[in-house]
């Protein structure tokens, strides 16, 4: 096994993974509510880059709350597999398969 070889995939390997985390950060996530009154945008990486909500949620907290919480929990979770996606697609491709590596890349 050549280690030097290794060592420098494995450098190649998380710079890949690091540039795809930068890419992540331009990749935008919308959800939206089924009645469309709060909508959200995220990028991959998971951060918020805005939220729309109509007048009528205003009038209501309650609601306001509940949508909010269903809107950006189906958003992370979106966001969550495209990220996850995107960088097991990159360790796969890259990586030797060495037992107990695939723990690092999570």
């Amino acid at each position: 096994m050549d280690l030097m070889g290794m060592m420098g995939k494995l450098k190649e390997t998380q710079q890949k993974i690091e540039d795809t985390k930068k890419r992540l950060d331009t990749v935008l996530i919308d959800e939206q509510s089924t009645d469309t009154l709060l909508k959200v945008t995220l990028t991959a990486n998971r951060t918020i880059k805005s939220i729309t909500i109509d007048d009528t949620l205003l009038e209501d907290k309650d609601q306001l709350e509940d949508y909010l919480i269903l809107v950006l929990n189906k958003a992370i979770e979106k966001a969550t597999n495209v990220n996850q996606n995107e960088l097991d697609a990159v360790t796969k491709m890259d990586m030797p398969m060495i037992p107990g590596m695939e723990d690092l890349f999570k």
